[in-house]
């Protein structure tokens, strides 16, 4: 039989022919004859092993034979170098995922910055690693731009952002002068690091680097790249980019700068603390000079010009950097604060935000004028230390100007947003204004007589009383029991709702006192509050912000808000009608203008510790407040912030168009958009008014009733009573605070106060009003008619009409 052994054993393909012949036994096959028998699986078996008996032949002749592979070191040289290109590769993959996207690498600010913008662009504040001014390239001084690329980038044209040649030079000229004289980073990997790297010195960093800067490279131009990092880099003293060196050594635009001093600028950039010229003069003048010869060496100037340049002395005219500058410290405060409202923290921890506000530094700057003559001169004799003033734009609710105190360098606390303080007769505004949506007429009179409610008994500034008044007179007068007895008439919970409708964001107490204005408001709110009568009942939430960018330029945050009817139209203009009377015949009279109408409140706290003026015209509002900060009283008046308002606002508006308040609506046939919650006492005394022996002499002096009254509601000493009576001489209103409710509450304006008022024209009350009301309480002649109302003689009579026909206000 035929044996198949060959089938599955290897058979050399070497033998030769004859001694295979020879090798096989008589009656077998041979080789070749079962060669033809095999099957096809076989042959293919048999190809395989001839092939692979190739690498082994190979692998016997490379060195190491006949060592195991592993143990060769050949072998180990390769894997580890394609394990380190396979790694290297794989890394860089990785890092080019972590790269800034294309628009983030248009960034014009660090990461750890903040700039607050004026509403016309100009820089208020700057916090973090940031120039004042950004220049353009075409900004820059041709001869500056050439001097930065000859001392840091001498290739930077030419290379794609990494500069090999550039590495090589530096390396060879550091081991010539044994020292570190100059650096291998282009112009564009510093760019990369400033913006988008930290400063660790590791292998992964500067990978990152490298990378950053050739894709930089790619996205944007030599000239964008040259712009971002003249603007950028830090140059010593505090100051960053070009710009800011330039007024922080010369005092000086860059563009003013001399051919020697830009040298000397662009020679900062490797060491600003080493090559400062205000601290190392000998370095910075050889660092200059190292400078100015690589520009002549790259022939951007002439001997001559390096020779001049040498020649020149380093004069250094050292001035803070623009930068450390703050313009309206207490908004930008303000701004810092408000900012987590408006955008997430974690945008915010992102940096190189740019905040754009509504602040107008024009204005600001005659507001800190007006305030800063105010303290200076009635502060100093009126017992006031501390001032605060805000304007807000009405119509959309932004701040325009925001001073809040006296020194924000001693004293960092807002008065304008944080300071509560009761509001005194300015929160009447919001008392009639209900009283008038609820369908009062201006000309519904009330009862100015003794009132005592569930035990309160508010009383006027001068403790007298004028019988029976419209409203219009009771607000222009600021008389305080007829704003209680319209508190009682309307409700507490109508008078508050308008009040927060309209602007007032602090807690409200339905008390008796409120009327008069116990609750304690800041200035900021009552002042926006105001503004919506100005348009004609509509509100606009205040605010400062108008829009937030990224680094990128990419807006983040835009204000947005909504008006929202507080105020029905007739009522608000039937207001702003009433509060112009106040002004012009009232006790706000120290702030009318020359050209234009005004409407305002003036209000005094008890003892004059608070003063406040809040005024508007159509286009602008604005609150104004004197007193202490520890609250101490004062020796001044109302009068003074109407004073100060007028500082202000008569310079602010000039070259403002001229508007006219809206005309008076038609009283008859008004419907009432406010339902009345009238307030039923559980006990009300309404009693007579006391005849003339106890009522104000006309001539600023007590009577024994007012002396009486005094010591029924203090206990103090006679020293601290004769300061006491100076004090309410000198102020116009008072009223009940909710810590004192013993305390009478005294009305705000005294016009037979005319001792010291009337000595200054700027702070006096109109006249006729005044003697006027001189002449009816001196009279004595009050009789009531048995329907709540009473009738004066006096001048008036003699003048052949009634007081009340002679007071009835016109309808203009």
């Amino acid at each position: 039989m035929i044996k198949f052994t060959s089938w599955f054993k290897d058979k050399s393909t070497k033998l030769t022919d004859a001694k295979t012949s020879a090798e096989t036994p008589e009656g077998e096959a041979s080789p070749d004859e079962l060669e033809d028998e095999k099957p096809p699986q076989g042959k293919a078996k048999q190809l395989l092993n001839r092939v692979g008996k190739v690498p082994s032949a190979i692998l016997s002749k490379l060195p190491g034979s006949p060592k195991p592979l592993y143990r060769r070191y050949w072998f180990w040289a390769g894997a580890i170098l394609t394990g380190g290109f396979v790694g290297v590769t794989s890394t860089i993959s990785s890092i080019d995922k972590t790269l800034p996207s294309s628009s983030q690498l248009n960034s014009v600010a660090r990461e750890q910055t903040l700039t607050i913008k004026a509403a016309d662009g100009t820089i208020l504040q700057q916090s973090g690693p940031a120039t004042r001014e950004q220049l353009s390239v075409d900004e820059i001084p041709e001869k500056l731009k050439q001097a930065f690329i000859a001392s840091e980038d001498r290739r930077f044209l030419k290379h794609d952002g990494v500069d090999g040649q550039g590495i090589v030079r530096a390396v060879v000229n550091n081991l010539r002068s044994q020292n570190l004289v100059e650096g291998g980073s282009t112009i564009t990997q510093q760019l990369a690091r400033i913006l988008f790297l930290k400063q660790e010195k590791t292998l992964l960093r500067k990978v990152r680097e490298v990378r950053l800067a050739q894709k930089m490279e790619r996205e944007l131009s030599k000239d964008k790249i040259l712009e971002r990092y003249l603007n950028l880099v830090y140059l010593g003293s505090g100051a960053y980019g070009v710009a800011d060196a330039a007024e922080t050594y010369f005092s000086k635009p860059a563009k003013e700068l001399t051919l020697a001093q830009m040298a000397t600028i662009a020679g900062l950039a490797p060491a600003p603390s080493v090559y400062a010229p205000d601290r190392n003069p000998e370095a910075a003048k050889q660092r200059r000079n190292l400078v100015l010869q690589r520009m002549l060496e790259d022939g951007v100037i002439t001997p001559e010009q390096k020779q001049e340049a040498i020649s020149e002395p380093l004069t250094v005219t050292a001035s803070q950097p623009k930068r450390m500058q703050v313009v309206a410290p207490y908004f930008t405060s303000f701004i810092q604060k408000e900012l987590p409202n408006y955008v997430s923290q974690e945008v915010i921890e992102a940096g190189g935000l740019t905040v754009e506000t509504t602040i107008n530094p024009a204005w600001q700057e005659l507001a800190e004028n007006a305030v800063a003559k105010t303290l200076r001169n009635q502060g100093r004799w009126e017992n006031f230390k501390q001032a605060a003033l805000v304007a807000v734009d009405p119509r959309s609710g932004e701040i325009k100007v925001m001073v809040g105190g006296k020194d924000f360098g001693k004293n960092q606390f807002n008065r304008a947003t944080q300071a509560k303080r009761q509001p005194g007769s300015t929160f009447k505004g919001f008392v009639y204004a209900t009283a008038i949506a609820t369908g009062m007429s201006p000309y519904q009179e009330f009862l100015d007589s003794p009132l005592i409610v569930d035990g309160y008994e508010p009383k006027n500034f001068d403790e007298g009383y004028r019988g029976s008044m419209d409203l219009r007179t009771a607000i222009t007068k600021s008389i305080n029991i007829v704003a209680v007895r319209i508190l009682l008439k309307v409700g507490f919970d109508p008078i508050i709702q308008l009040a927060k409708k309209m602007g007032i964001k602090s807690e409200l107490k339905p008390t008796y006192s409120l009327a008069l204005g116990s609750s304690e408001v800041n200035l900021l709110e009552i002042t926006s509050a105001y503004g919506s009568f100005a348009t004609q009942g509509i509100h606009n939430e205040v605010h400062g912000i108008t829009r937030v960018v990224n680094r990128q330029g990419e807006e983040v945050w835009k204000a947005n808000f909504t008006p929202e009817r507080a105020l029905d139209e007739d009522s608000a203009k039937i207001m702003t009608w009433m509060l112009r009377n106040v002004v012009q015949n009232g006790t706000g009279s120290p702030a009318q203008l020359s050209d234009r109408a005004v409407a305002g409140k003036t209000g005094t706290t008890d003892e004059a510790r608070d003063l406040w003026f809040i005024g508007y015209i159509p286009q602008l509002v604005t609150g104004v407040w004197l007193g202490n900060d520890n609250n101490n009283p004062t020796y001044g008046s109302s009068a003074s912030a109407a004073y100060t308002w007028n500082q202000f606002m008569a310079k602010a508006v000039k070259g403002m168009p001229v508007e006219k308040f809206p005309e008076r609506p038609k009283l008859e046939g008004r419907k009432a958009s406010i339902k009345a919650e009238p307030v039923r006492g559980r006990r009300v005394v309404n009693r007579a008014i006391p005849d003339r022996d106890n009522k104000d002499n006309g001539n600023g002096e007590e009577t024994p009733r007012r002396r009486r009254n005094r010591q029924e509601t203090s206990s103090d000493s006679n020293t601290e009573q004769r300061s006491s009576r100076r004090r309410r001489r000198n102020s116009e209103e008072t009223q009940e605070t909710p810590r004192r409710r013993s305390r009478r509450s005294r009305s705000e304006e005294s016009n037979s106060n005319s001792s010291s008022s009337e000595s200054r024209s700027r702070r006096r009350v109109d006249s006729n009003s005044s003697s006027e009301s001189r002449s009816r309480r001196s009279s004595g002649s009050s009789t009531n008619n048995g329907s709540g109302k009473s009738n004066s003689s006096g001048s008036s009579q003699s003048s052949g009409s009634s007081w009340r026909e002679r007071l009835r206000p016109d309808a203009q």
